[in-house]
């Protein structure tokens, strides 16, 4: 159950983090859970644990995370398409 739980919640931050920035990530449901756990984990190595957590992530610190590594993709993904 944990495992589910950490999915989804990776899943909603990558979802967030999306809509926040305002591009789309590739792979759909499965890029915006891997945003979020990537996410998750960069925001871990630059804030620590700050804030509520849920399902054994830092909410805050994996959001500004997701949001780093879904602009770093949108990026990426633009210049590949030129």
């Amino acid at each position: 159950m944990g495992v589910i739980l950490y999915l989804i919640v990776g899943g909603l931050i990558g979802w967030l983090a999306q809509i926040l920035i305002g591009r789309d990530m590739p792979l759909g449901i499965i890029g915006n859970i891997i945003a979020g756990i990537v996410g998750a984990w960069l925001g871990g190595e630059l804030l620590g644990s700050l804030g509520p957590s849920l399902a054994g992530i830092a909410i805050i610190p994996a959001l500004i995370g997701a949001i780093i590594f879904v602009f770093i993709i949108s990026l990426i993904m633009r210049s590949t398409r030129k």
